[in-house]
């Protein structure tokens, strides 16, 4: 269904993250007509950094505000929209929670009504949700299934699960629109830029640019998926739902199902980069470490997805490494001229 993009207006919130980024890339390399919602002037994004700015519609506003994003649908006649905009950061909503809230719950219900009013025009909508949405299970019971109930617990992941499940009342209550739901897990790659993550974090640090705190004790099990992948999957579902109502409120998992411990992938990337010896410093740090905030163990089942549309993960750990720190020693190398 490629030709399916050609000439479709599609919204994308949250399009100043690397997430946004790649799939605005790759809707204009289809033949979309792209437009985004960012917030603010930074410009240290994917969105910029590679040259796309300048060919999409940049609209700058809060994506809380009701006239506004009532407006984008109307006016540019919207046929997809990417609701990918939150506030992310845990240890942020730790600290303050009524931010995450407002930005992830009330701006999922105000996209919402905004197709509901314009439900005329509207294909598809495609919910990030968030593997943080089930909350806490035993090792046991992992991977994460999509019909397993939601009991988060921390500020981020119960903001999270309720714009999860606003957004399935949208689809499967009286409105009946056409909104998908996804639950990723840990999503990498080029472009992501906020360096409270830990790849790109790790990598700053390893090429020497940083130095690398860990924030935790290094147990944490994640999953972790390229962002090629999360792309390809994103534009899949926005074309069947766009033919098939039947897939309307349905929740997909994706991920590698291949979880991993954060004290491993920071080695791995020292070692990638050559630089083995500096982790061990790094490793010191590790004891005596807490999280306040963080499930100890999460990964991902794609058994759902695969089954009905034949995706599967394609990018590989150690490729998808690969690639992120050689764009990350380019854009270094760039900004700080050495």
């Amino acid at each position: 269904m490629m030709n399916y993009w050609q000439g479709k207006n599609v919204f994308i919130t949250g399009a100043n993250g690397f997430i946004g980024g790649g799939l605005a890339q790759e809707c204009l390399n289809r033949g979309a007509n792209v437009f985004a919602l960012i917030r603010n002037e930074k410009k240290d994004t994917y969105l910029f950094t590679e040259g796309l700015a300048e060919r999409i519609t940049i609209i700058r506003g809060e994506l809380t505000d009701r006239e506004l994003i009532r407006r984008i649908f109307s006016e540019e006649r919207i046929h997809c929209c990417f609701h990918l905009a939150a506030q992310v950061e845990v240890g942020v909503a730790m600290s303050y929670p009524y931010l995450t809230y407002e930005t992830n719950i009330k701006g999922t219900y105000t996209i919402m009504e905004a197709v509901r009013e314009n439900r005329a025009s509207v294909d598809a909508v495609v919910v990030a949700s968030s593997d943080k949405a089930y909350g806490s299970y035993e090792l046991d019971k992992l991977p994460y299934r999509e019909d397993y109930p939601l009991i988060p617990i921390y500020p981020y992941d119960v903001s999270k699960a309720c714009a999860d499940l606003i957004s399935r009342s949208y689809a499967i209550g009286s409105h009946d629109l056409p909104v998908i739901i996804t639950r990723f897990c840990n999503i990498y790659g080029p472009g992501q830029l906020n360096f409270s993550a830990l790849i790109p974090d790790t990598i700053r640090s390893a090429l020497g640019y940083s130095t690398f705190i860990p924030r935790g004790n290094g147990l944490h099990i994640r999953d972790y998926i390229y962002l090629d992948d999360v792309v390809d999957l994103y534009l899949l579902l926005a074309e069947r739902l766009a033919v098939d109502k039947t897939l309307r409120g349905e929740v997909f998992n994706a991920g590698t199902n291949e979880p991993k411990q954060v004290k491993d992938i920071v080695q791995l990337i020292y070692t990638m980069i050559g630089k083995e010896e500096n982790y061990l410093h790094v490793q010191k740090q590790w004891e005596n470490k807490k999280t306040l905030g963080e499930i100890d163990c999460q990964f991902m089942a794609y058994d759902k997805v695969n089954s009905l549309f034949g995706w599967k993960p394609e990018v590989s750990f150690d490729e998808g490494l690969k690639k992120t720190i050689e764009w990350f020693s380019k854009y270094l190398r760039l900004k700080y001229g050495s």
